[in-house]
Formats: structure tokens, sequence, C-alpha cells
């Protein structure tokens, strides 16, 4: 059986790439916080609201630390739950990457500005950056879904 090719089904199996490509690209969806030891403390899921993007911590993976609150965190913050709390906040895309935004950490109840992309030889991966000055560091978390 030979198949023909034309313009027509050239264009929609291009344009079928090229959107499955992008979609693998982008930082919305689940993602695993994988520590220093490489395990996983928890799922982020991150999301578009208000024309910022968010992340909120939707399971703590050990059940004996599902209670724990942000007791480190300031002003409104302190005492909530983890499980549930915003960790990212307000980020805004700008070309493949997106910037401008706070990231907390809930252990040690700091704020970070930062930034987060898609690692692109390995779009499972997600480069969460968190700055103080000049001086910065990269946490890489694992797609879930």
């Amino acid at each position: 059986m030979k198949i023909k090719f034309n313009l027509l089904n050239l264009l929609i199996f291009g344009s079928i790439l090229i959107s499955s490509g992008l979609q693998a690209q982008e930082v919305f969806g689940k993602w695993k916080v994988v520590n220093d030891a490489g395990r996983v403390n928890s799922i982020v899921e991150i999301y578009e609201k208000d024309n910022a993007v968010h992340g909120k911590v939707i399971r703590i993976t050990k059940e004996e630390h599902r209670d724990r609150k942000c007791t480190e965190c300031p002003g409104k913050l302190k005492n909530q739950p983890i499980e549930g709390l915003n960790v990212i906040r307000d980020f805004k895309k700008e070309d493949d990457e997106y910037v401008d935004g706070t990231l907390i950490d809930p252990k040690s109840g700091k704020e970070y500005k930062g930034k987060i992309w898609v690692d692109e030889e390995h779009p499972d991966k997600l480069n969460v950056r968190g700055y103080i000055a000049f001086f910065y560091k990269t946490k890489v978390w694992e797609r879930a879904e």
C-alpha cells in the first residue's frame, strides 16, 4: 500500500508534532519535589491564575508529615498547613522561562525571588531556581504526570 502525502497532510502532521512538542515543554501540571538525597518530599501543582503562574503543594509524600504547618513562614502564611500552601507565586512568562515570582521554602519560611523553566533536553525535568542577591540555587523537580 502506497501512502500519498500532499501539502495538507504534511501541514496537519507537522502541526501535530509541533503542538505536542510545545505541550511537553510547559511548566503546568504536577511535579515531584525531590530533595538532595533523591527522595520525593511532595507534589506541587503548577497552574495559571490571574495572568500569573503559581504552584501549590497538593500532597506531602510521608503520611506522618501531612499535618505539618509552616511555623517559620511570615505574616498570613504563619502556621498555615504546608499541604495546600502556595509555594510558587506570581511568575510571569518571559521567552521559555517564568520569572519575577516568589518561591517559599516551607521548611525555613524564607521567601526567594526566582525563576522556573522546563529543561530543553529533558522535558520531564523542571528547574526551580531561587535567588539571594547574586547567589542562587537550582533544584530539579520531576514531572509527576
